[in-house]
């Protein structure tokens, strides 16, 4: 399969596009409706939610994007202790309106299952529901693996459907014991080691053509 489609590095100008990939599914899924029981409400607020953990995830990691604006990818580089962004608590806390006791279990459950060694977290991987979404996702896990890779550290991400965790399977990742979310839905947290090449791929450095990042 061709991954040869383009994928560039986010930057701070490219948050709506990430947040507006994210949120729509989020609302739509079950945890999404336990976090926000109120289905008027539910959007906004987790799309503010979103928008309070993107800005971080690019203080703290790094993001990509196909070019077109269908799929992005978030990761947080978990190397050592990262001390929250100024502010970051009390932005949080107003994103989430009266559900913030929900955002913390669902953070405490999440938390409890993740790698405590360095690793590059993929927090979030969002692809709209267009034609060739599978050729789209492949394209860019493929090359933010690859970029994510150049660390030489592990990456570790969570997946909440049977198709999410079969395409991470496809990349190298291995699932390891399943826990339930406060919602009831099955996650699967998986790891992928460094080194890995792709399926019918050479190792070596992808092509990532940067944007240039807008200082916050």
């Amino acid at each position: 399969m061709n991954h040869a489609l383009p994928v560039c590095r986010a930057g701070w100008r490219d948050i709506g596009d990430i947040v507006d990939l994210v949120a729509g599914p989020f609302a739509e899924s079950a945890t999404g409706a336990w976090l926000v029981p109120d289905d008027r409400r539910r959007r906004k607020v987790l799309t503010a939610v979103v928008r309070v953990w993107t800005e971080h995830a690019l203080l703290c990691g790094e993001a990509y994007l196909l070019r077109d604006r269908s799929a992005a990818a978030v990761w947080l580089h978990q190397y050592g202790p990262t001390p929250a962004s100024h502010g970051y608590g009390e932005r949080f806390a107003v994103a989430c309106a009266d559900h913030l006791d929900r955002f913390l279990q669902l953070d405490d459950a999440l938390g409890a299952h993740r790698p405590a060694g360095p690793h590059n977290h993929l927090a979030f991987f969002a692809v709209t529901a267009q034609p060739h979404r599978i050729r789209r996702a492949t394209a860019l896990l493929a090359v933010s693996n690859a970029r994510m890779g150049q660390a030489r550290v592990p990456t570790y991400t969570e997946a909440t459907t049977t198709a999410d965790r079969d395409l991470y399977a496809r990349h190298g990742y291995v699932t390891h014991q399943p826990f339930t979310l406060p919602d009831g839905t099955t996650t699967y947290p998986m790891w992928r080691s460094p080194g890995l090449r792709e399926p019918g791929r050479r190792l070596a450095r992808p092509a990532i053509c940067p944007y240039a990042a807008m200082s916050a």
